[in-house]
Parts: structure tokens; C-alpha cells; sequence
């Protein structure tokens, strides 16, 4: 039994919770919120883009509260800390948690600027306890199965590959979302998805062009970004949180094989992964169940049982997205091509 000790409890710490109570042989022992909120369990008024609608109440008679982050790290029963604050908090949790002997999963970004990371990712390299940064689209079932795909040159090269992930403004976490400086507006915080999966799939890209502009936070809110990459694959991808209230949320992706087109649209529920080959009607990919969070979580816990260094997802992966993003940011800025 591993058990888990969660700082920051918004909308992810909810949806890692939901994740966690779906899993085997771990058990979240301690909650930790400097400001004392949701201390008692009660995650009823917590919503976000993937919201299942389920409000949340947790029976504290077995969790241990804390306001001090300190105190948290003294519990010689946690054995994981799992960063849900938000994103200027991570440097200095994750590199205490570490010092203190922990193993660490941090939500993303893994920091605002590429110097944040940096220190993060040089910390867990010198920790005893292993890190992970919560990357979750990497094991999302069917972006998983397109990376395979792409690995595996089942369908032949990728010719092109669109990646597109866009909502209306996020309703929670407002205070810390909209101000850009902290944040990194969307492209930070929700198109870094993206970013990783480019450089999971057709690895580090060699160079970026982005054209975006900011709505709501001072930063970048809705960014378009071609990434050069070794196989000359023609790699884009859009992301943003400046769609018209009411619009919702969406992702989604089209890639050309040479031999074939994977289409993934979430708004087709069911049938949200369809594949086309030549000669063959159209088909739907029928996925694993379960979501990406259930899969980072339940990989990582499963590193931690079996004293094995995340692979699939590592601290390097992490510092690497911030690059590419903060690349991103300058092509944006500039209106250049920018080297990564």
C-alpha cells in the first residue's frame, strides 16, 4: 500500500483523487493546503474542462490535514507527494519534497521558466526518491496508441500531423490563470500538451514558428505552432483558452501516414478515434478504458513499487516542454523562427 499525500486542492487534485479511487494498493493519507480550503473533504464546488459531473466529499477519518507543507513532508507514512498547487509554487515544492526524501509527480507545466525547471529537474537527478512530471497525454489511451502507431511505421511515415486543443476561458483557479506572468496563459498551461506529445512522437523539434495572441491573461492565450522535426513531417498544433463562453472544451487530432489518416475528435465521444486505409471503409479504434490521468498515476505508482525509474515520462521530458514552450513564447514575441 503506497499512500499519497496531495498540496494544491483544486480542480487537478480532484481529478487525480477521482484517478486514485479507481486504482489498486494506494491510499491518499494526508491533504495539504496552506490556506486551509477544502481541508475537510469537500470538493463539491470543483469543476474544470473534463469535469465528469461527479461532485466529490471525502471521509477525512482516515486523512490527515495539513496546512503546513512542512509538516506534510515530516509524515514518515507518506510516501508520495503529488504537486497539484499551482505552477509558481512547483520549484519550491518539489525540490523540498525531494530533499525530504519523497517520490514526486508535479502537475505540468513543470515550471513557468526554463531556469524553475531546470532547478527541478537537476534536483530529482540528485534525489533518492523518483520524480515524475504529470505529462498525462502520453498515456491517454488514444494518444497512445497513435504514438505506437507512429513508432511502430505500421501505416508507414507521417507525412503531416495536426494537433488542436482549444476551450473557452477556465472557470477555477482564475486568480492564478490570468495572470500571465504566473501562468504562462494557455500555452503554458494547456497547449504544453501538446508540445510534449510533438516531442514524444517525432522527438525534440529543432525549431518553432508560432503566431498566437493574449486575451485574458497577459500572456499567450491562443497559439498556433509548426515544429521543425528530424523526419520533416509537416508537425502543427493549436491550442488556446480564448473561445466565446459556451464553447466548451475540445482536443483532437488528424495525422497522415503514408498509408493511412488518424482522426481523433473527443466531441465524437464513442467513436472519437477513426482510422482510414486504402481500400477500406473508414473504422473505429476502440481504446483501453480509463483516462490519462488514471495512467500517469497508476504508472508512476507502479515505478514506485518496483524501485524503477520512470521511463515512459521523466524529468528531462518535463524540462524539455518548458523549452520548447518558452521557444514558443519568443516566436510569438518576435515573429521568428526560433531554435530550440
Amino acid at each position: 500500500m503506497i499512500k499519497v499525500g496531495i498540496v494544491g486542492l483544486g480542480f487537478m487534485a480532484a481529478t487525480h483523487l477521482k484517478a486514485y479511487r479507481k486504482l489498486p494498493r494506494v491510499r491518499v493519507g494526508a491533504l495539504c493546503s496552506p490556506s486551509g480550503k477544502r481541508l475537510n473533504g469537500d470538493f463539491s464546488d470543483v469543476s474544470g474542462n473534463l469535469d465528469t459531473g461527479d461532485p466529490m466529499r471525502l471521509d477525512m477519518a482516515f486523512i490527515k490535514p495539513y496546512r503546513l507543507y512542512s509538516d506534510l513532508l515530516a509524515d514518515p507514512e507518506i510516501d508520495v507527494i503529488d504537486i497539484c498547487a499551482p505552477t509558481p509554487a512547483h520549484a519550491d515544492l518539489a525540490i523540498a519534497a525531494l530533499r525530504a526524501g519523497k517520490h514526486v509527480i508535479c502537475e505540468k507545466p513543470l515550471a513557468r521558466t526554463v531556469t524553475a525547471a531546470r532547478e527541478i529537474a537537476a534536483a530529482a537527478s540528485a534525489a533518492p526518491g523518483y520524480f515524475m512530471p504529470a505529462m498525462c497525454m502520453r498515456f491517454w489511451p488514444d494518444w497512445a496508441w497513435l504514438q505506437q502507431a507512429i513508432a511502430s511505421g505500421e501505416f508507414g511515415a507521417v507525412r503531416d500531423a495536426r494537433f488542436r486543443r482549444v476551450a473557452q476561458p477556465p472557470a477555477w483557479g482564475q486568480n492564478s490563470y490570468f495572470n500571465g506572468g504566473d501562468s504562462g496563459g494557455a500555452l503554458f498551461d494547456l497547449h504544453i500538451h501538446d508540445t510534449d506529445f510533438v516531442q514524444f512522437c517525432f522527438g525534440r523539434p529543432t525549431a518553432v514558428f508560432a503566431a498566437g495572441y493574449s486575451k485574458l491573461s497577459g500572456a499567450v492565450d491562443h497559439v498556433v505552432t509548426h515544429y521543425r522535426v528530424a523526419s520533416g513531417a509537416v508537425v502543427h498544433a493549436e491550442g488556446s483558452w480564448a473561445m466565446t463562453e459556451g464553447f466548451g472544451f475540445n482536443m483532437a487530432y488528424t495525422v497522415n501516414f503514408e498509408r493511412g489518416t488518424a482522426d481523433y475528435d473527443l466531441a465524437r465521444g464513442p467513436e472519437a478515434l477513426r482510422l482510414y486505409e486504402p481500400g477500406r471503409a473508414g473504422r473505429t479504434i476502440t481504446c483501453p478504458p480509463g483516462d490519462g490521468y488514471q495512467g500517469e498515476l497508476a504508472y508512476f505508482l507502479n515505478c514506485v513499487r518496483e524501485k524503477t525509474a520512470p521511463q515512459v515520462v521523466t524529468a528531462a521530458d518535463g524540462l524539455a516542454a518548458v523549452e520548447i514552450c518558452a521557444a514558443e513564447e519568443e516566436s510569438v514575441r518576435t515573429g521568428s523562427l526560433v531554435t530550440v
